[in-house]
């Protein structure tokens, strides 16, 4: 019978080069509500701020049911692993619907146990031959509020100009909350990395949650050390491979939020000046600043950790509201290591093709016919 996989015809390539393949696609879902008790908690701690442990709580939980379920489904589909994991909240009519959606994986003589990998067929591929084995899709998330305390000792600091470190702090501490509640799954599992890490921050019914999710896995080559405290890395991995490839690990995924206010004088004189053209000397030196403090407690994060360097540095900054200007800066802490390496010379072009939509609707303001017309050169509204 013909088999219905969400893997595209790059990933079956790569991992068919790791004796693969590809099987049904699974899914698994949970609904759930807040309930009386968890949204009267959350009310308190909003008022707070910080962590509202309940709805971390919910939320985890929520993911966990439904996470199970798609490893049941494939399980039952005797897949030997689950590939391309992918998971959603979704509001309906009060509820969250947490919802799962991967690729079953079949092999013949597979050694391992059955495992999940939040990477797609091409960065499984990638982590294999760097010597990463899959063992488990892992997720670590932290539900928070800025809180109405917080926000209005930010409105008075905002006052004067530089860093609110109160708000910094919170930042700081959450993203990393996410980040030791991924490394506690992967010690869990017995696994000694966490690779492919991915970072998403979205609005949450008044709230903000973090989620970091990655493929728990195991590399023979890696230091006792790291059995007790998983390494961690955000490289794509095709970067993880170039590394490995190089003799270099991954160390420690690296983070760092400084949140800055303009202040009352600076903004007013910022404001002035916009009616002008010319530098706007008073941004430039808050964003230079922001950034310069972001980078060095990276820096330093980085050298107590025996790092050689940093790399796949990226930043973002944004205005947060009040005067208020977050800048984060986030990158993999990386060392050479004896036994890393890779076990390919190099990587084929498959593990590293980007895959292209091929459906194209009209309602999100595309055009078929439109597109048609551009590629033969013509012309029309």
């Amino acid at each position: 019978m013909a088999k219905v996989t969400g893997l595209s015809g790059n990933e079956i390539y790569c991992l068919a080069l790791k004796e693969l393949s590809p099987g049904e696609l699974v899914v698994g879902n949970s609904v759930n509500s807040m309930g009386f008790l968890g949204a009267l908690g959350a009310g308190v701690r909003n008022i707070l701020g910080g962590e509202v442990v309940e709805v971390t709580q919910a939320i985890q939980e929520g993911r966990t049911n439904s996470f199970n379920r798609m490893v049941a489904e494939a399980q039952r589909e005797n897949a030997t692993g689950i590939a391309g994991v992918t998971g959603e909240l979704r509001n309906f009519s009060g509820s969250t619907e947490f919802l799962f959606v991967g690729s079953c994986v079949h092999a013949k003589g597979w050694q391992g146990g059955f495992f999940s990998s939040a990477g797609s067929g091409q960065e499984l591929y990638c982590h294999m031959d760097a010597g990463y084995q899959p063992v488990s899709h892992a997720f670590g998330n932290i539900a928070y509020s800025m809180g109405i305390g917080g926000g209005f000792l930010g409105a008075l600091k905002t006052l004067g100009k530089g860093e609110i470190k109160e708000y910094s702090d919170v930042f700081n501490h959450t993203r990393h909350y996410a980040l030791d509640r991924l490394v506690s799954q992967a010690r869990a599992d017995r696994t000694n990395a966490v690779v492919g890490v991915r970072t998403t921050i979205l609005p949450w019914r008044g709230l903000h949650e973090m989620v970091m999710t990655g493929t728990a896995a195991r590399n023979p080559a890696l230091p006792k050390e790291y059995d007790a405290n998983p390494v961690t890395s955000d490289l794509t991995g095709e970067e993880l491979w170039a590394m490995a490839s190089l003799g270099y690990a991954p160390i420690k995924l690296l983070m760092s939020t400084s949140i800055y206010s303009l202040g009352f004088v600076g903004g007013f004189l910022a404001a002035f000046k916009s009616f002008s053209r010319g530098e706007v000397n008073e941004l430039t030196r808050l964003i230079h600043d922001a950034r310069e403090i972001a980078i060095a407690r990276i820096k330093d994060e980085a050298d107590a950790l025996n790092a050689e360097d940093v790399v796949g540095v990226k930043t973002y900054i944004q205005e947060i509201g009040n005067g208020l200007v977050e800048f984060m800066a986030i990158g993999t802490a990386i060392r050479k290591l004896p036994g890393i390496k890779t076990q390919s010379a190099a990587l084929p072009v498959h593990a590293m093709v980007s895959e292209k939509d091929t459906w194209i609707d009209g309602d999100f303001g595309f055009s078929l016919d439109r597109q048609k017309k551009a590629s033969s050169g013509g012309g029309g509204d």
